[in-house]
């Protein structure tokens, strides 16, 4: 279960939640696929995005590992079609740390994608 997970979050856009990923895996237990998730994230194969109510999940980079996730970007949630990107252009830099370690930033924004903003014109 967790090499089908992992390989279908590896080919996501946007960051899905439990239930997004639930209904691609008709079959499998919600449980499981929840617990599958949580591994992830305290392995830093996946980081978490807390939306409102809602955990979306996204595939971390290489560079996070089970002690700190290295998602120092952007969250932009669209308004219009309702998916969670990653903004990796929009970023908080290391560089500030000092004499104490970061071990995890929440940067999160709401607004309307590039795409959708296309279509409203």
């Amino acid at each position: 279960m967790r090499i089908l997970v992992y390989d279908f979050l590896s080919v996501q856009e946007a960051a899905l939640s439990l239930s997004e990923i639930e209904k691609h895996f008709e079959n499998a237990d919600r449980t499981t696929i929840y617990r599958t998730l949580k591994t992830f994230e305290e392995k830093g194969i996946v980081h978490s995005i807390q939306e409102n109510s809602t955990t979306r999940y996204k595939l971390c980079h290489d560079d996070c590992d089970e002690k700190t996730h290295k998602d120092w970007h952007l969250h932009f949630y669209c308004k219009i079609c309702k998916q969670t990107t990653c903004k990796e252009d929009i970023s908080f830099s290391e560089s500030v740390q000092g004499n104490f370690r970061i071990d995890e930033i929440r940067l999160f924004a709401k607004g309307i994608c590039e795409n959708c903003l296309e279509s409203l014109q």
